[in-house]
Parts: structure tokens; sequence; C-alpha cells
């Protein structure tokens, strides 16, 4: 009963807390700067609504099927739909995804702190890294409410010590600004890796209703993105405080890729080589930006690849019962969005991305 109550706050509060750090990190990137353009936002709003809702159901379904995570699941579930052992690898790209995007979180921070100190980039990166992988050691709840704690205080930081907002404005969209919107969805909400119904696994496998896990998670995401159009790390101490949140964050992501791994059965030392390789690779800032477009397409082809195997080769009566919707109506609209709208959309970020990167 204790586990349950914990998994209920512990889910949402880590989506809040990952959703922020990593759109603090990826909006850089994307070219989404401090201009706050409501077409974007609003194009970005659909996209929570049509894409990163239904994975996120897809995600709770599969560990309602499994009673597992989501490395170890793949193994049973494509016996149950009849699919070839290649499809598991969408398991292995997505935990090993995690030390990676940890490795771009932090090499974000270190620049942030390289600008605002003397101090050289390796060694800021090494300091982080090795305070990220020595955290992963401690108790998932205790980086959990760490990561809150940082996140917290660097937004209260920033509305008091940062610089003035500027005003909402409509702007002409742009194809580019689709794949930002998807990536800032699917991507920068920490999708595709199965991470929310690992954290609350014993709520998921006891619960009737998929909706129950679902709907806290995808609304701390929301909110997430509310809270970070509040935020400025433009002076010292806010930046300060977003760096310690973005090393809890990361810490939080290379526990999880742990617990995958270990419960894949691998041994202890292979789990840390693979860690501390995914993360260290960001030591190398000349490969920083070939890095950033791997890191985006990377997610994408993550999400890509379980939308076409939950839609296509998925047993239709397995995933019906899983999700238990309240009427078949609700479970047709996520089929059709799962086997049609996800892998049409996130077709066409990629392209967009690429496009971008490419002009």
């Amino acid at each position: 009963m204790q586990d349950n109550a914990m998994s209920r706050w512990l889910s949402p509060l880590m989506a809040f807390c990952l959703s922020f750090i990593i759109i603090a990190t990826l909006a850089p990137i994307l070219g989404i700067g401090a201009e706050r353009q409501l077409d974007f936002w609003l194009l970005w709003l659909g996209t929570m609504l049509v894409l990163a809702l239904p994975i996120t159901y897809m995600e709770v379904a599969l560990a309602k099927r499994s009673k597992t995570t989501a490395l170890n699941a793949l193994s049973s579930l494509t016996r149950d739909a009849d699919a070839s052992a290649q499809w598991r690898l969408v398991g292995w790209l997505a935990v090993v995804f995690m030390p990676f995007l940890a490795g771009g979180m932090l090499f974000n921070a270190s620049n942030m702190l390289t600008q605002l100190s003397q101090i050289g980039h390796l060694p800021v990166f090494a300091g982080l890294a090795l305070a990220a992988l020595a955290l992963s050691l401690a108790p998932r709840q205790i980086i959990v409410l760490l990561t809150l704690v940082g996140v917290l205080a660097a937004l209260a930081l920033s509305m008091v010590m940062g610089e003035q907002q500027p005003t909402w404005q409509f702007t002409a969209l742009e194809f580019s600004e689709w794949g930002a919107a998807t990536v800032l969805a699917l991507v920068a909400s920490g999708l595709g890796l199965g991470v929310y119904s690992q954290v609350s696994l014993n709520q998921v496998k006891q619960s009737d209703a998929a909706t129950a896990t679902v709907l806290p998670v995808w609304i701390a995401q929301l909110l997430a993105v509310v809270a970070f159009g509040f935020f400025i790390a433009n002076s010292q101490i806010p930046a300060l405080a977003f760096v310690v949140s973005v090393v809890t964050g990361s810490a939080l992501l290379l526990n999880l890729a742990r617990q995958q791994l270990a419960e894949r059965q691998m041994a202890a030392v292979i789990q840390w080589v693979v860690v501390v390789i995914a993360v260290l690779i960001w030591a190398l800032p000349m490969l920083s930006g070939v890095f950033n477009v791997v890191l985006l397409l990377w997610g994408l082809s993550i999400c890509l690849i379980y939308a076409i195997f939950a839609g296509w080769l998925m047993k239709i009566s397995h995933l019906r019962k899983a999700l238990n919707f309240s009427s078949e109506a609700l479970y047709n609209l996520w089929r059709i969005a799962m086997r049609i709208v996800l892998p049409l959309s996130i077709v066409t970020a990629m392209i967009a991305l690429i496009g971008k990167v490419l002009s």
C-alpha cells in the first residue's frame, strides 16, 4: 500500500522535473529562444494531445501487459505479438539513449557554467558527470526530491532575479517548427523510454485502467512547459540552481537505465561500462553539433519504432484489455493515432529537422 501511494506521486513529479530540464536543454538546440511565440506553443499543445498522450498510454499498456520494465518487457511482448526478435532492439536503443541524453544535459549545463566562470569546459563537464554518476547510486525517491528542489529553486530565482519576460506574440509558422514541436512533445517529455511506467510499475500492474497512471504524468508534462515559459537562466544564481537540477535529473536517468539493464541480467560491470561511455562521449566538444542532431533523431526513432510495433504488430485484444478504456470509440481513436498519426507525424518531424540542419 505504501509503495502504491509513493508511486502515485513519484511518477508525476519525475515527469514534471525531467520534462522541464530536458526542454531547457533542447530549446537552444531547436532554436527556441526567449521570444514567446504563441503560435508555436499552440502547435506544441496540439502535438501533446495527438502525439504525446497516445505514446504515454502505449507505455503504460505495454507495462500492464508485460508486468515488467521496458527493456525486459520486449522479450514477452514480441512473443505475444508473434513478432521477430529484432523488434527487441528498440529496448536497447532506449536504454542506451537514457545515459546519452543525460550526457547531453550535462554538456549543456557545463556550457552554462563555463560562461559564468573562468574554468575550462572539460573539467566542468567531468565534475558534473562524476557527480551525476555518484548520485545515481542514491535511492530513487531521494534523487527525485532533490531534482524537484533544484527545479523549483531555479524557477523561483529566475522569476525574482531574471529580466522581464517579453510579451506573447503571433508569428508566421514555419515547416521546421513542426519538428521542434514534435521533439518537445516526445523526446523532451522523456517518452519512448518507459521510465514513467517503470517508477509506477506496482500501480500499473494493480490498476484496472491505464488512465489513472497516464493523466497525472501527461498533466505534469504540460505544467513543465508552462514553467519553462517563466524561466530565464540569465544570471549566475538561477543558472547554478538549474545546473544542480540537471545533475540530479541526469542521475535519475542513469539510475533508471541501470535498473533496466540489471533486470535484463547484465553484469554490474557491463551496466557501468554502457552508462559511463554513453555519458562521457559528450566530453568530445568538437562533436557536440553532431551529437545534438543524433540526440533528436534517436529519440524520435525510438517513438517511431514503438508506435509501429504497438499499432501494427501487437494483438488488438491484448492492448484493448491493458488500456481498458471506458468506450470502444476511445480505443479506436488511440489505435488510429498509433498506426497512422504518430508514424506520419514523426517521419515529417525528422524531415523537418534534417532540412533545418542542412539549410
